[in-house]
């Protein structure tokens, strides 16, 4: 995929390896008396490494490299310790990059880390800092895994023809993103839906209003595996099965806006462009927001 990216002009580094020092992802290292990069998979491409260079030996350019890894970067940030973790997390937070902070904290909810998240920054026009989704001493809970009741209102007497099965809108099989094919036939000039796991649980209408005429992918952003294999999957949607549009349809919950990450990382590999719409689900089932991307 073509994005920005760090470039180091050897004939002007010195060596003196501020830049790998205050590159707290882990994506240079002094080699044979130069700073180099060892792996676009660490570069954010954010260029806070320029700073450090006295002699202006870094800069950012846009080129063919492997799609940033948040997961592989936090791999490399924990073990230097809580102070790297924070510096790396504000420094995401700083350029508003939002998706890669909730994998970041994902990743230490998963593994069980804690840090004082006190220390983070906060988003730009944020309510609340982000890092609630990530459990931590202070009684921090993730929204999407707290337990909740709701109170269904009191309804007005349902005519018989409402409680009549309804029928499906669903026009394929499998549906979960793991099982598709993204060549099958029922994708070929398709609208595509690609909607979070719970989504459909949440809504009542979400057959007749949000199905209809669609062919469907399912996934989970927080809990599915191998999630590369999805941006392979719809890059190929874009690309070979040609599909007309792509809505994806996400919870509240911050956790669920990796499918969105999803879907960008996906269009910037395309060689095609297709409109997409993005959709926030409440818990229940109101569209929050719905806008085109």
């Amino acid at each position: 995929m073509k994005r920005t990216i760090i470039k180091i002009d050897e004939d002007l580094c010195n060596g003196c390896g501020l830049c790998v020092s205050g590159c707290h992802e882990g994506a240079l290292q002094l080699i044979d008396g130069k700073a180099r990069m060892i792996s676009d998979l660490y570069c954010d491409g954010l260029g806070a490494c320029i700073g450090d260079c006295p002699l202006g030996a870094i800069t950012l350019e846009e080129r063919e490299a492997e799609p940033y890894n948040e997961i592989e970067v936090m791999k490399r940030v924990v073990p230097k310790g809580e102070t790297t973790i924070i510096a790396h997390l504000n420094h995401l937070i700083d350029h508003d990059q939002r998706d890669f902070v909730l994998e970041g904290l994902d990743y230490l909810r998963d593994n069980d880390i804690k840090i004082d998240f006190t220390k983070l920054h906060k988003f730009k026009n944020d309510k609340e800092m982000s890092s609630s989704c990530s459990s931590n001493g202070n009684g921090g809970g993730c929204p999407g895994s707290k337990t909740m009741t709701f109170d269904i209102p009191a309804a007005a007497p349902i005519s018989a023809a409402l409680t009549e099965d309804q029928p499906s809108e669903l026009r394929q099989w499998p549906v979960q993103f793991h099982l598709l094919s993204p060549l099958a036939p029922y994708f070929r000039n398709a609208d595509v839906l690609l909607a979070a796991d719970c989504v459909a649980f949440s809504m009542g209408n979400f057959h007749s209003k949000h199905l209809k005429g669609k062919s469907l992918a399912i996934a989970c952003p927080k809990l599915d595996s191998n999630k590369e294999s999805y941006i392979e999957k719809l890059t190929a949607m874009i690309d070979q099965a040609k599909i007309n549009t792509l809505t994806v349809m996400m919870m509240e919950v911050p956790c669920c806006s990796g499918l969105m990450q999803i879907a960008k990382l996906a269009t910037q590999q395309a060689t095609r462009k297709v409109p997409i719409k993005a959709l926030i689900v409440s818990m229940q089932g109101e569209i929050m927001s719905e806008e085109w991307v």
